[in-house]
């Protein structure tokens, strides 16, 4: 085949996968607006508050290991 040729076939297959992913985004994000989607957590006891797209204020629970994470990763 002709160069030109596998790049249009490679440059189609990058556009056909990217649509899929716009759409599996798109049905991710409609989820958690509808409050579909359940977060799974571990019994801990650590709290964030989140701010959703129409401005009130969410708190949601961190699992217990995010309590041992160092303060500054990397750096100097």
């Amino acid at each position: 085949m002709e160069k030109r040729t596998i790049m249009a076939i490679v440059l189609g297959l990058l556009v056909v996968v990217s649509l899929v992913q716009a759409f599996q985004l798109n049905g991710l994000k409609n989820k958690i607006t509808d409050s579909q989607l359940k977060m799974s957590s571990n019994s801990g006891s650590t709290s964030t508050s989140v701010a959703s797209g129409d401005g009130s204020k969410k708190t949601a629970a961190l699992p217990s290991n995010i309590k041992e994470l160092p303060q500054m990763v990397g750096g100097c």
